[in-house]
């Protein structure tokens, strides 16, 4: 039996992003009809849709399709939540994780709920620093807690391949909202746990 993966992507979007990509070989001095490149821009039109996703989909929401009733008023962290992205100055990957918390105020949320609003920013063009911002704020919104806190590590390739070429450079950011910006003990427990 052969192997036949199907992905689903829009056929038009696809045809038109892939005729770009084969100007843009052209340009680069490659020939776009050898052998090696003839399904590159298919597969490239089909990577961009699929690392730009999270244009489709809505933090908020992904939150609000899973809430709970819960008087539990402690902190619930996820962390290490693996992420990709791209930087939307050079169109390169970053990498990294991301931990995030917040403090119930009479709602909890599943905790898959927190990585898929991760991965939903994530997979946008991207900024770390506004990356951090939107996890946050999807959060706030959508749960009404007593605060939220997202810190996000990453490696950027448009600085280890390109430009100053510094290979192990860590980029953190952070966002707080409520009881983490107005306690610094909520803030340091959060720091702690997630070893910073």
């Amino acid at each position: 039996m052969a192997y036949n993966r199907e992905d689903s992507y829009d056929k038009e979007v696809t045809a038109k992003i892939a005729s770009h990509i084969k100007e843009i070989l052209t340009l680069l001095g490659e020939d776009a009809s050898r052998e090696g490149l003839l399904k590159t821009p298919e597969r490239v039109a089909k990577s961009l849709q699929f690392l730009t996703k999270g244009y489709g989909e809505d933090g908020t929401e992904i939150i609000k399709s899973a809430l709970f009733d819960e008087q539990y008023q402690q902190m619930v962290l996820v962390k290490d939540i693996e992420l990709f992205s791209t930087c939307e100055h050079h169109m390169l990957p970053f990498i990294g994780k991301a931990h995030v918390a917040y403090i119930p105020n009479g709602k909890i949320t599943g905790l898959s709920k927190i990585a898929r609003v991760v991965e939903t920013y994530a997979r946008r063009l991207q900024v770390q620093e506004r990356l951090t911002i939107e996890i946050r704020d999807a959060i706030q919104e959508a749960l009404h807690p007593l605060g939220v806190a997202v810190v996000i590590e990453a490696m950027h390739t448009c600085m280890m391949v390109r430009g100053v070429e510094k290979s192990n450079a860590v980029t953190t950011t952070s966002a707080f909202s409520g009881a983490f910006l107005k306690s610094l003990r909520t803030r340091s427990e959060f720091l702690k746990l997630i070893g910073k």
